[in-house]
């Protein structure tokens, strides 16, 4: 069973910064895509950013590109991500998830395992 332990959640004001991670288990293999996603409070879940690892474009959703950044750690199996500038509308849960094989659109539909979610509230 993949599992993830996921970090960095919090309360910050409008403007402030956070750094989440995740830590996805080896057992999803070598050849995987990961993704961030997040819903906010009545609203579904929506893609925030995603990686292949095996190589090529880091995909963001529009809200998310120039404030937030998505990397690797060398070990290549935890990952984070930096999200600068923040508003109230970051407000909700951000999930860490995986899908084996290398097709990652950035949609909920595409991934197979989930995180537990961390919560993120941004005030104004």
């Amino acid at each position: 069973q993949v599992q993830f332990v996921e970090s960095g959640g919090g309360s910050v004001q409008a403007g402030g910064s956070l750094r989440l991670s995740c830590e996805v288990s080896r057992d999803i293999g070598r050849s995987y895509c990961l993704g961030w996603f997040r819903q906010a409070p009545g609203k579904g879940r929506e893609g925030v950013a995603d990686i292949y690892t095996g190589g090529g474009e880091i995909l963001y959703g529009d809200f998310a590109k120039g404030r937030f950044t998505l990397s690797q750690h060398t070990d290549k199996y935890t990952y984070f991500l930096q999200m600068n500038n923040l508003t109230p509308e970051d407000t909700g849960i951000y999930y860490c998830a995986a899908v084996r094989g290398g097709y990652c659109p950035l949609s909920p539909d595409t991934f197979d395992f989930w995180g537990q979610g961390t919560q993120v509230t941004v005030s104004p």
